[in-house]
């Protein structure tokens, strides 16, 4: 019997007597689990093999949660506002960028929010009325921030206040890390298992005679950004990692590379930390 290929993917190679099972490809350019991963994994969940248990929502980690939503969405919104007001001043009359050029991101919305416009050249009034309103939209989330980290430090701060102690870590980084362990981090069987949930465990990518590995696209991904803001404040202002990477660099390993195995040695570092703050 022939068997019938479909237009649009390529027969198997000769001598293969069966099409190679294909895996969809994600936004983030990895490719999913194919159909045989499936089966492998409902295969296991129903023999009992895979017992993995799930983060819970009924602690303080679920609050910090919620609030951190609220953050992102309000911190993504002060970002996109005050970016389009220096736009419209590198943009505007010279008076303008002469006015507003130096200015920090504070000061930048606190004077453009009160600016009071006169009328008169329409290409010069109206420039002023929309930083006026810019700025004053960049206020509301800004006091939002304001709100939300006056809840969230002191929630982070009872839960792992070990985190805190760590040098590079903040209440922000504390808590996504939090928010990926979920309220009952003991489901964590291992600290290799949290490095994979971090996508902190490294790939193998050796090719002939050389013998190396790559970060990992997979896992959790704000828990791997926030490895990544504890590994870059190390890198600029902790001796003992200045050191490793000036070691590391002599050695020939990349920047990239040297990223990802501080990026592994954090994990390690966090998981006991993660581990007590549930105790």
């Amino acid at each position: 019997m022939v068997q019938a290929w479909p237009a649009t993917s390529p027969p198997p190679a000769s001598g293969s007597s069966r099409p190679a099972a294909r895996t969809a490809r994600t936004g983030a350019g990895k490719a999913s689990p194919g159909p045989l991963d499936a089966v492998s994994a409902a295969r296991a969940a129903q023999s009992g093999r895979a017992c993995g248990a799930p983060k819970g929502r009924d602690g303080s980690v679920e609050a910090i949660r919620a609030l951190m939503v609220a953050k992102r969405s309000a911190r993504a919104e002060r970002t996109q506002t005050i970016n389009q007001a220096r736009s419209l001043i590198v943009t505007g009359p010279d008076d303008l960028r002469t006015r507003f050029a130096r200015h920090t991101v504070v000061a930048l919305v606190a004077e453009t929010a009160s600016l009071r416009p006169r009328p008169g050249s329409t290409v010069g009034y109206a420039p002023r009325i929309a930083l006026r309103e810019l700025g004053r939209r960049a206020q509301f989330p800004g006091g939002q921030l304001e709100r939300l980290d006056e809840l969230i430090v002191p929630l982070v701060t009872a839960r792992a206040s070990g985190l805190l102690a760590l040098h590079g870590v903040g209440p922000d980084t504390a808590a996504l890390l939090l928010i990926a362990a979920g309220d009952h981090p003991a489901r964590l069987r291992s600290e290799a298992a949290w490095a994979h949930l971090c996508a902190a465990a490294p790939i193998p990518a050796s090719s002939g005679k050389r013998t190396r590995h790559r970060l990992n696209p997979g896992g959790d991904r704000q828990a791997n950004h926030a490895l990544w803001r504890i590994v870059i404040t190390r890198m600029s202002s902790h001796p003992p990692t200045r050191a490793y990477v000036e070691r590391r660099t002599a050695e020939g390993l990349s920047k990239t590379e040297i990223i990802r195995c501080l990026k592994r040695y954090v994990a390690r570092e966090i998981y006991p930390r993660l581990r007590a703050a549930a105790d």
